[in-house]
């Protein structure tokens, strides 16, 4: 996949740090936090990037990558606050309490064209489902209205995969002729456990089109 983005150097301290967002804004997409119930909804532009950005996190350990989500069209669906998306590895060096900090210092970014490869992030995500004892865990938290995933390639290469399955599957669902959302598929396992709350962390990926529906039609009628 080829994503157009947008990359800043913006500088802490002693520290420059390496932060891209997409070029142009998924507007039809949307985060609910996870704290109170993880909803991620988007149209089929929305969830093929995000594909695109969670295979280019896995391979980029020193690129933070910053998803604006708040500013799209609020979706119709779903309760809580909504939220941005910050992938990174712990080799970033990013502290979720410095980001409001980091997140001013994002002007004058440059422009940034990258080629995400498919058949290596299939190859690393089944590696993670066939190692279910000693998996790679993305460790999350919320922070200034930002969902924060800060892990490993592979647990972020499955994370793409699942990303990928919306967006291809979504369209081909029935319901979402009539403007309906459809419930593709979840990160869970990819998400450390919380051990604060009693359910597992969940994050339940929804396809749904964006009005007005009679102009849209399912793959192959």
């Amino acid at each position: 996949m080829r994503l157009r983005l947008r990359q800043f150097r913006p500088r802490t301290g002693p520290h420059e740090h390496r932060v891209v967002q997409p070029w142009s804004p998924l507007r039809h997409t949307s985060l609910r936090d996870p704290e109170e119930y993880g909803l991620l909804m988007g149209d089929h532009d929305g969830l093929n990037r995000l594909a695109g950005l969670f295979s280019f996190a896995a391979y980029s350990r020193h690129t933070i990558v910053h998803v604006p989500l708040r500013d799209g069209v609020p979706p119709d669906e779903g309760r809580g606050e909504l939220v941005d998306l910050v992938l990174a590895h712990p080799e970033a060096g990013l502290r979720p309490t410095k980001w409001p900090e980091l997140r001013r210092r994002l002007v004058h970014g440059t422009p940034l064209t990258v080629r995400t490869d498919e058949r290596r992030t299939d190859r690393d995500a089944r590696a993670w489902l066939d190692r279910p004892g000693s998996r790679d865990v993305l460790r999350h938290t919320t922070h200034a209205r930002t969902y924060f995933l800060i892990g490993g390639r592979d647990a972020f290469a499955s994370a793409a995969t699942a990303f990928a399955y919306a967006a291809g599957w979504g369209p081909r669902h029935k319901r979402v002729v009539k403007g309906h959302s459809a419930c593709m598929t979840c990160l869970h396992g990819e998400l450390a456990a919380d051990h604060d709350i009693l359910r597992h962390p969940e994050i339940v990926i929804c396809f749904k089109p964006y009005p007005p529906y009679a102009h849209f039609r399912r793959p192959g009628r």
